[in-house]
């Protein structure tokens, strides 16, 4: 039977398999298109160039500003520096004016300049049968071959650290986009403190990368996006081969973001979570990174361990042992339907 899949990513299964049938090898390629890698490594003879394409599709209120940093921290992620930027622009028919393109253009341009990034080129189009803009960003960055990171470098032993807490992006997407429904339930003070999740805490995690690299051994990194902590957490896994064991305690959840997804009976731990890092690390340099990042006012927590594949991926919760929670698509998904 063929069945109708559901808003949000690909089954990661159907997507490996997917992957396996069509990549085509290319000695040049050090990182193929495979589930829990977010981005592709080029050799380029002297360094390696990395590439990221990402959309921005749930959000509308600064959507611009959105896909420089969500395309940016990937290239972070990867121990590169974020170089040149592209966007392709899908504005629905019949709804799109000068101010509203000015406006993303705007936003583009001003993240850009935040993180030294150049504007290189994309495409703009009003799009048939469009009910809100959608934006793609494609990301190129550079790095030294020394100092490339893979999401595959897991080693079993490594601590998993997260850097600021969860989940910021949400936090901020769901008063931006369902404000007027909050009003009635939520002050004014609270949902604007949610709003500004957006640039404080900030979804960007390009400094958290950069600055746990100069503290201590990264061995592998990756953001929580779609899917949420439990999404990343598995993508992590399944790209190193590796199993986890979660303490659910020890996750930082900002008091805003239990509030709003309790709200709307969200899993906390599966809403898009831009905005947090998570690092493996051997335990022995987890004090420096951890350290580091505190004097540069980013706050990290120890949540969880790498064990053996064969061990699984294990929630760590006050009632016992439980199966890390396994998604279909992000919570956040159900908010627009």
């Amino acid at each position: 039977m063929n069945a109708v899949l559901p808003v949000g990513k690909l089954p990661a299964e159907y997507l490996d398999a997917l992957l396996a049938r069509y990549r085509r090898p290319d000695a040049r390629l050090i990182v193929p298109p495979r589930v829990g890698e977010d981005a592709a490594v080029i050799d380029m003879g002297d360094h390696y160039l990395v590439a990221k394409s990402d959309p921005i599709t749930f959000a509308t209120d600064e959507i611009g500003w959105y896909v420089v940093h969500i395309n940016a921290n990937d290239i972070a992620c990867a121990g590169a520096v974020p170089r040149w930027f592209l966007a392709t622009l899908l504005l629905p028919e019949g709804k799109t004016d000068s101010q509203l393109v000015d406006s993303i253009f705007e936003q583009i341009a001003n993240a850009c300049e935040e993180l030294g990034i150049t504007l290189a080129g994309g495409h703009t189009e009003i799009t048939h049968a469009l009910e809100r803009p959608i934006v793609i960003g494609h990301m190129l960055g550079e790095t030294n071959k020394g100092n490339y990171v893979s999401s595959a470098g897991v080693q079993v032993g490594d601590d998993i650290l997260l850097t600021k807490g969860i989940a910021i992006e949400a936090t901020a997407l769901i008063v931006r986009e369902k404000e007027a429904e909050l009003r009635d339930a939520m002050d004014a003070a609270l949902l604007a403190r949610c709003r500004d999740f957006l640039h404080n805490p900030g979804i960007s995690v390009v400094r958290d990368a950069q600055l746990a690299c100069a503290a201590g051994r990264v061995h592998a990194m990756h953001d929580p996006t779609e899917g949420g902590l439990v999404s990343g957490l598995w993508e992590m896994a399944r790209a190193a081969g590796i199993g986890l064991e979660i303490d659910q305690t020890a996750i930082p959840i900002f008091p805003e973001t239990e509030r709003l997804c309790a709200y709307f009976g969200l899993n906390v731990l599966g809403v898009i979570a831009s905005g947090a890092l998570l690092i493996a690390c051997p335990p022995e340099d987890t004090s420096s990174i951890v350290t580091a990042l505190a004097a540069n006012d980013i706050p990290a927590a120890v949540i969880g361990r790498a064990v053996a594949r064969e061990n699984g991926c294990t929630l760590l919760t006050k009632e016992g042992p439980k199966p890390l929670p396994v998604l279909a698509r992000d919570e956040i998904a159900r908010l627009f339907e």
